[in-house]
């Protein structure tokens, strides 16, 4: 759902600093999602929770190598450290509009790169884990 905001920022790639509509619409997104949508906001962490705690039975479950335990574990796990260290704080410090507007342009840039890479992350996850079980 992020990304449908987060994509605002491709086209604008060789601007120093993001066009306002797109820094107020993406901004607007981030405050929506983290700050005043209270407790909802708080589903997509226990989401994350549910999914390790469910990596981590099934490592204990001993069904499949340690290896590819070890690889779900990773490609899991990674994108909800990213978020949890890295992403969360700069979608809060962007939806509360704070720092200049190359500021504000950073976040938004670093919080697409984020998404994309969990997107790839957990497609991959997702992949694997469908042919594994198949």
């Amino acid at each position: 759902m992020d990304l449908i905001f987060d994509v605002q920022v491709l086209p604008h790639r060789r601007s120093v600093v993001l066009p306002e509509p797109v820094l107020a619409s993406i901004a607007g997104y981030y405050r929506r999602a983290t700050t005043t949508s209270r407790p909802m906001s708080l589903l997509i962490a226990v989401v994350m929770a549910i999914l390790l705690a469910a990596l981590a039975f099934h490592a204990f479950d001993g069904a499949d190598p340690g290896w590819l335990t070890a690889l779900f574990s990773a490609l899991a796990g990674a994108p909800v450290l990213l978020a949890l260290l890295r992403t969360v704080p700069n979608a809060v410090a962007l939806g509360a509009r704070t720092g200049s507007p190359a500021e504000q342009t950073r976040l938004a840039r670093a919080i697409c790169r984020d998404h994309l890479l969990c997107l790839t992350s957990m497609s991959t996850f997702l992949v694997l884990w469908v042919v594994t079980a198949a």
